[in-house]
């Protein structure tokens, strides 16, 4: 007869970590700011309605929107599947948004590593390159327009 213990503390606190959903606090301001690009990118989709325009206005600039954009398409093109986005006025983060968020941020450090273990079983290695190059255009953007200051 097989006998089934009570998870022990330590066991527990992870389960209950685990169950709450990411933060959007939890990224860094980049980062952040990228998921919510993401978000508005989705909803003009959605509505059939060209994102740049409100992008430009909310990023600062028509460069960092386009970025932003292009980084999208090229995430869409790798990723296993759709991206997941939550609304654009929730706090919490999808597990696709926490996964982009963590390789916009480790781009952000110049953390190659941190970028490839954040897409590591997720994205094929041979495609991580056409991640790499277009998260940091939209970093030197972001750069260039002031948000890493």
């Amino acid at each position: 007869m097989k006998h089934h213990s009570a998870p022990s503390a330590t066991r527990q606190a992870l389960i209950e970590r685990l169950a709450e959903p990411p933060r959007i606090e939890s990224l860094s301001a980049i980062g952040a700011r990228f998921v919510y690009s993401q978000r508005l990118i989705a909803l003009h989709k959605r509505a059939r309605r060209d994102p740049v325009p409100e992008l430009a206005v909310r990023m600062g600039s028509v460069e960092t929107a386009a970025k932003a954009l292009a980084l999208t398409q090229a995430i869409a093109s790798c990723w296993p599947e759709n991206i997941h986005v939550a609304r654009f006025c929730c706090e919490m983060l999808t597990h696709d948004e926490l996964t982009i968020g963590a390789m916009v941020d480790s781009a952000a450090r110049a953390d190659r590593a941190g970028f490839e273990s954040a897409i590591s079983g997720l994205v094929r290695p041979d495609r991580a390159h056409r991640l790499w190059e277009p998260v940091l255009a939209l970093v030197a953007a972001e750069a260039k327009g002031g948000i890493l200051s």
